[in-house]
């Protein structure tokens, strides 16, 4: 009899060895939890993402609003009721003036010139 509870402790020392120490044990188990903790995580935020993404072509389907804002800060479009203000820095910054208009050139502003011939 106590070679049988001898065998079984050695059995029992055995699988604890393996539970602990090897390579698909606890640590593995640890490492795996950190992997789906870490996953999951981005997967939120891709989520999110997502969500937003699809707030957004919803409201481009559907309303101006939304074409408006996005023409006024990606391509930098007016509306024809609006004016339009250039804001210069005053924090001592120099402003460099505007280059002079080539030789020949209308002065800015002026209508593009149209020659006739004489006949």
């Amino acid at each position: 009899m106590k070679w049988f509870a001898a065998a079984l402790a050695g059995a029992l020392l055995l699988l604890q060895y393996r539970i602990w120490f090897s390579a698909d044990g606890v640590s593995e188990v640890l490492r795996m939890r950190g992997a789906v903790a870490s996953q999951e995580a981005d997967n939120q935020r891709l989520s999110d993402r997502n969500r937003e993404l699809a707030a957004e072509v919803r409201d481009l389907k559907q309303g101006y609003g939304a074409l408006e804002e996005r023409a006024r800060t990606d391509l930098g479009m007016v509306g024809s009721n609006e004016t339009f203000f250039q804001v210069l820095p005053t924090d001592g910054q120099s402003v460099s003036a505007p280059a002079p208009p080539a030789p020949g050139a209308a002065p800015a502003g002026a209508p593009p010139a149209t020659h006739t011939a004489a006949r």
